[in-house]
């Protein structure tokens, strides 16, 4: 079948050159044909002729000699395509490269399904109706051009060749595209009169697969005689490409204990070259496993996939039993399908070995030691446990607790971040007279769960012996504070208080001696033996030193102990009021104009020191006026405040007009003050009452001398 279909192939292109071209053609160096399509069959058969390929250097093919993209195939002296052994698969396409003394050349053998070869004839062929007959539309042959990447000098090196018919005088070929007049410039070049194309450089596949050129006909004065036509120039792939892997690190986890076949991460390498042929198909293996123990052979790795998954039985796979819980890989990536022909690159893998939580922490003894004083909070002992696991996991950290001999919630434990060991604390002072000694049971656990199939045990449970140690505790007051009431103004030596402190040394039979420790007005004494206070003073609650009628005071219990200890209570006493204070009036001057048409000239206010029921309401009443007028008169407009009224005009002058205020205690007091009124000249919105001091201080001067006459 497959050398039918060559022979269907040849006659075709023979036809086709035939039509082209009816004068025979100069020899062209290279394969006479560029492309070959079989069909693919179920299996190629070994030692079996595939299809046969001409190749011609036009000066006798010395040293010819040919390689095959595919290692499954080889060309026999005579052009033959013969496979090797017995092949089901091979790919899309397949590459000869044919090389001589005087030339080299490339030739492309493309594998399709049935239905594929018809399309892929009447394409390159542009078989039209049913004749079967291939017919060019155009004077100018231009078949596709092939050319290996990396080609060696000497440049330049003709490719391909163009055909015209046109046998107009004087015509030329005429080249252009991308690679001839446009970037990248200059690759290739056509003979004006032959029509040999020629690269003039080595080409790089990864950096242009391919060319899309135009060729044309024209004449000598420029003129296109026929055309343009495309010339395609593809670049053949050859396997200059290491595979690369581009996106490491690679680090990949799996938990201990996983079963065998578990996948632990994906390694990828790129290869530049054609992903179409073999120069890109990649093979992974494992080159190095670090460290080698316990097994040296811990994960294996796809070649096809590139995915790493373990080997090794979950017993192994023991994080607390391992060197290490870190592997490293060395990965390798080969492309040609991993023959030895192929080119690698290699990355390394990291791949961890996670904890899980398969030992329960254990106490290091079951019984700790502690000693306190009594009296004294913190830290008293650091309980430390062991634990397998990962330091730096959940399955590590441990939790401790108290779950006996903790009622009054004495202690407290918590756990140390950096050490794992419990810090036990005691929260609330302990007291040697009632208990000498406690006896903790405490547990620990883990942060997170034991798995199920593990369990904590008795290690995980230790118990603490505490000892409390006597210290000579300071005497206690009681009640304190103390509180008691009395009344301001008591007489000096009045008994205050009896105050009563013990000491809690209670087996050690102590005596109490007391002193004043802080009295800021200085109005009270103790008796330091039986603790009587007594005052030394007389208590005022409109003093500074009472806060909200407070009085506040520091007495000291010391005991007899060695160093003594001492203890402090507190006394507040509340001050009853009583009416010791005359009320105040405000304010004590007024102005008016002497022309005033309002004669309301102020509002009076009085305040007392003293509380309630000793203040308010005030009463305000003037005192007796002399001269047969009475030139004001006082209103009351609420409890503590009135309104002092002219009767009329007066004259410019200072006037002083006695007013008494009288609170509502019991007995009632009363004080008298002047108010001071100035009438003042106005004018203009503006008050002057300059003139009145003048003419008080006048006044006052002359009756000073008429006296001083008198006396005389």
């Amino acid at each position: 079948m497959q050398h039918k279909t060559q022979l269907t192939l040849s006659f075709l292109l023979s036809q086709v050159l035939l039509l082209a071209c009816a004068e025979d053609l100069e020899c062209v160096p290279g394969f006479q044909q560029k492309i070959f399509y079989i069909e693919q069959p179920f299996e190629f058969t070994e030692d079996q002729a595939v299809l046969n390929l001409e190749f011609d250097d036009c000066k006798g093919n010395n040293k010819l000699n040919f390689e095959v993209s595919n290692p499954d195939f080889k060309v026999e002296h005579d052009g033959s395509l013969v496979a090797l052994k017995n092949v089901s698969e091979v790919g899309r396409a397949l590459f000869v490269h044919a090389r001589s003394e005087h030339a080299e050349d490339m030739a492309e053998i493309l594998i399709v399904e049935a239905n594929e070869k018809h399309g892929a004839l009447k394409e390159i062929f542009k078989i039209e109706g049913n004749l079967g007959i291939p017919r060019q539309k155009r004077a100018i042959l231009a078949t596709p051009i092939l050319i290996p990447e990396n080609q060696r000098p000497p440049f330049p090196r003709s490719v391909g060749k163009v055909i015209s018919s046109e046998g107009t005088e004087g015509a030329k070929f005429r080249l252009s595209g991308k690679g001839v007049d446009q970037d990248p410039k200059g690759i290739f070049r056509i003979n004006e009169i032959s029509g040999d194309v020629s690269v003039t450089r080595t080409l790089d596949r990864e950096a242009i697969a391919n060319y899309e050129l135009e060729v044309e006909v024209v004449d000598i004065s420029g003129k296109t005689i026929d055309g343009p036509v495309r010339l395609d120039i593809s670049v053949i792939d050859q396997n200059d490409n290491r595979p690369m892997f581009k996106e490491g690190p690679y680090i990949g986890h799996v938990m201990e204990g996983s079963p065998t076949g578990t996948t632990v991460m994906r390694m990828t390498a790129f290869d530049a070259d054609d992903s179409s042929t073999d120069n890109a198909l990649l093979r992974y293996n494992i080159l190095k496993q670090t460290p080698t123990k316990p097994s040296p052979n811990m994960f294996y790795i796809d070649p096809e996939k590139g995915d790493i998954v373990t080997v090794v039985s979950p017993v192994l796979l023991d994080r607390e039993t391992m060197e290490t819980p870190k592997y490293e890989l060395v990965i390798e990536a080969k492309d040609m399908g991993g023959l030895d022909v192929g080119l690698t690159g290699t990355a390394t893998a990291t791949i961890l070995i996670d904890d899980k939580n398969d030992h329960p922490p254990e106490f290091t003894k079951k019984e700790f030691q502690a000693t306190v004083k009594e009296g004294v909070t913190g830290v008293i002992v650091n309980l430390t446990v062991g634990d397998r696991d990962d330091p730096a996991t959940g399955a590590w950290r441990a939790v401790y607790t108290i779950i006996n001999g903790n009622p009054g919630q004495s202690f407290e434990i918590h756990t140390n971040p950096q050490t794992n060991e419990g810090m036990l604390s005691v929260v609330k002072p302990l007291d040697y007279e009632i208990s000498a000694f406690h006896t903790l049971l405490i547990k620990v656990e883990n942060e997170d769960p034991l798995i199920p199939d593990i369990a904590y045990g008795p290690s995980s449970t230790a118990t603490v012996q505490i000892t409390v140690e006597d210290v000579n505790e300071g005497p206690v007051f009681h009640p304190n504070p103390m509180r008691v009431t009395k009344q301001e103004n008591i007489p000096i030596g009045s008994v205050v208080l009896t105050v009563n402190a013990t000491d809690p040394d209670t087996l050690q039979h102590q005596t109490i001696r007391y002193s004043v420790y802080k009295d800021p007005a200085g109005w009270l004494e103790i008796n330091p033996t039986n603790g009587t206070i007594g005052t030394t003073a007389i208590l005022d609650r409109e003093s500074p030193y009472v806060q909200n009628n407070v009085y506040t005071a520091l007495f000291l219990a010391i005991d007899s102990g060695n160093p003594p200890a001492t203890g402090t209570g507190t006394l507040h006493i509340t001050l009853e009021d009583v009416n010791d204070n005359v009320p105040s009036l405000y304010p004590t001057l007024a102005k008016v104009c002497d022309d005033a048409k309002d004669l309301r000239v102020v509002v009076l206010g009085a305040s007392d020191k003293d509380l309630h029921p000793n203040t308010d309401p005030f009463k305000f009443e003037l005192s007796k006026q002399s001269g047969p007028e009475k030139l004001w008169r006082i209103t009351k407009l609420n409890n503590t405040h009135a309104q002092v009224i002219l009767l009329q005009n007066l004259k410019k002058a200072n006037y002083n007009i006695p007013i008494s205020v009288t609170d509502s205690g019991k007995p009632p007091l009363t004080n008298t003050t002047e108010l001071k009124l100035q009438v003042c000249s106005c004018k203009k919105s503006k008050m002057d009452c300059s003139a009145t001091d003048a003419l008080h201080i006048s006044m006052t001067l002359i009756l000073l001398s008429l006296f001083s006459l008198l006396c005389l």
